[in-house]
């Protein structure tokens, strides 16, 4: 397991891919991947980068049934996935980023499994959020299985939130609809139903897996409840803006080379 996590963040780092974990291992079960992912969440934290959500994949059942599951997938979000709206995105940091459009919830409480329903996520939930997340998968050309993904903390690799946070009071979020736009021309639309009926559902779930592992959900995390529509592809000088019925949009640009931060020693 420790020689597995190891290529994974390797592979991160120097923006190598590898190849699937599963064709080396095929007998690796989901959780042989859980286990993995969470070697490198604790050599990630140990590092000095804080957890600071999470999110939730595989939401769909047309993505369940491509990759043959029955249930979503979970990955850490940390600090230094992040990035503020109105900064870009640095793609030469990134692999083969794809973005997805989201809607992103911010805890209010604690919430910790088992027995979780939807109505004690929406009791701990502060409000929501639009939210576009860009996945990028260390695995070469996205040839995963489901152990794959979730060792690779469930593809996550960076999170940008819009600036208004939407109490629910007054939010149906199953008719929640939205507008994905890529370099001003849509190409998707969806609605919150997309994601096991009612995004809300997914918090609810995510605090009774985390409950299998002893952890839960904390006050101020911020958590991400699974992809609307498909993933778009994403490369440098692309603009991505996702417009939420009631919540409101988020835009995020992702830089193109003569724009990427350089090492402070070529400055």
């Amino acid at each position: 397991m420790a020689e597995l996590a190891a290529r994974l963040r390797i592979a991160e780092a120097d923006r190598t891919p590898v190849e699937p974990l599963t064709s080396d291992v095929p007998e690796l079960t989901v959780a042989d991947a859980y286990r993995i992912q969470q070697l490198n969440v604790r050599a990630r934290v140990n590092d000095g980068d804080p957890i600071r959500g999470r999110k939730i994949g595989l939401t769909s059942e047309a993505m369940q049934r491509q990759l043959g599951v029955d249930e979503p997938d979970f990955g850490a979000l940390f600090a230094s996935m992040i990035v503020e709206e109105g900064d870009e995105v640095q793609t030469a940091e990134l692999i083969h980023p794809r973005a997805e459009a989201e809607i992103g919830f911010v805890m209010a409480e604690e919430l910790k499994g088992p027995g979780v329903t939807a109505i004690d996520a929406l009791r701990a939930v502060a409000g929501a959020l639009p939210t576009i997340e860009v996945i990028d998968s260390r695995v070469t050309d996205w040839k995963i299985a489901i152990q794959d993904t979730i060792a690779d903390n469930a593809s996550a690799a960076r999170v940008i939130c819009g600036a208004r946070l939407t109490p629910l009071a007054d939010v149906d979020l199953r008719l929640t609809g939205m507008v994905l736009r890529h370099n001003g021309t849509v190409v998707a639309t969806g609605a919150g139903a997309a994601v096991l009926g009612n995004p809300i559902r997914c918090v609810a779930w995510l605090a009774n897996k985390l409950g299998e592992f002893g952890v839960g959900l904390r006050a101020g995390d911020l958590v991400l409840a699974g992809a609307l529509t498909a993933a778009v592809a994403v490369a440098a000088g692309d603009t991505l803006t996702a417009d939420f019925a009631d919540l409101g949009s988020v835009t995020t640009r992702f830089a193109t080379e003569e724009n990427v931060h350089k090492p402070l020693e070529e400055e």
